[in-house]
């Protein structure tokens, strides 16, 4: 119950900011949305390296920095031809939106499988505590919050129902979910490959913030740093102090 629990938690996130389509106007106040960002990015990165590579590296044999550097590179190898090919498929009759929300949507699995593959790692190794899994899922939950807005509010203005447009919102969430339910079980069936799984979830998560966190809350710098420096602390003492 614990481990679905905890998976859920991106899921309610992005539900949530979604839900946000019936009681805002506009947007949200950029700076808010920034103190955001950086916060999550901050508990993201802490994450990434106390959470998925340090374990990665404690559970592997022989060269033990080996799996962790593969993972990291395939990684962000997968992302870059990703990410490559959805530019060069710009098609003239797709809207902007539209390609908003398929970089939303898509860059949701990762996600959901970095809260897959930490809770396979508790579940089958122990190294990580269900403390640490759950400060992932908070913390890729809080910056999924404007996401879900992101995704709702446009297609409400467009002149789409609240309804409608919140459940769009709805939609982008479910492939986190399902990449997080999916990471799960391939996990524990086949454990022998998880700390390059712990690492490959780790090098999604640092591109997810190099490439759209960190960017996307670059104007005022003296804020995203605060909420970037809280959120990395109040991660590293949870893994740390409960580890």
């Amino acid at each position: 119950m614990s481990v679905l629990i905890g998976i859920l938690i991106p899921f309610i996130g992005t539900a949530f900011g979604a839900l946000m389509v019936y009681f805002v106007k506009n947007k949200i106040s950029r700076r808010l949305e920034i103190i955001i960002l950086g916060f999550a990015a901050g508990v993201m990165m802490a994450a990434s390296i106390w959470s998925l590579i340090i374990p990665a590296i404690e559970m592997s044999r022989g060269i033990t920095w080996l799996p962790a550097s593969i993972g990291l590179l395939v990684s962000i190898m997968v992302f870059f031809l990703i990410d490559y090919l959805l530019n060069k498929r710009k098609i003239k009759k797709e809207k902007k939106l539209d390609r908003m929300m398929l970089a939303i949507t898509l860059h949701n699995i990762p996600e959901g499988c970095a809260v897959g593959i930490i809770f396979a790692s508790y579940m089958l190794y122990h190294n990580v505590t269900l403390t640490a899994c759950y400060a992932l899922s908070v913390g890729i939950a809080i910056q999924n919050i404007p996401e879900g807005l992101i995704v709702s509010l446009p297609l409400k203005n467009k002149g789409m129902s609240k309804t409608k447009a919140f459940i769009y919102g709805i939609i982008s969430a479910l492939f986190e979910l399902l990449g997080a339910i999916i990471t799960l079980i391939f996990s524990s069936i086949v454990s022998v490959i998880l700390p390059y799984l712990l690492s490959f979830a780790a090098g999604a998560m640092i591109y997810v913030i190099i490439v759209e966190l960190i960017p996307e809350s670059t104007e005022d710098n003296k804020i995203n740093t605060i909420g970037f420096i809280i959120g990395f602390m109040i991660m590293m003492i949870l893994d740390v102090a409960l580890g």
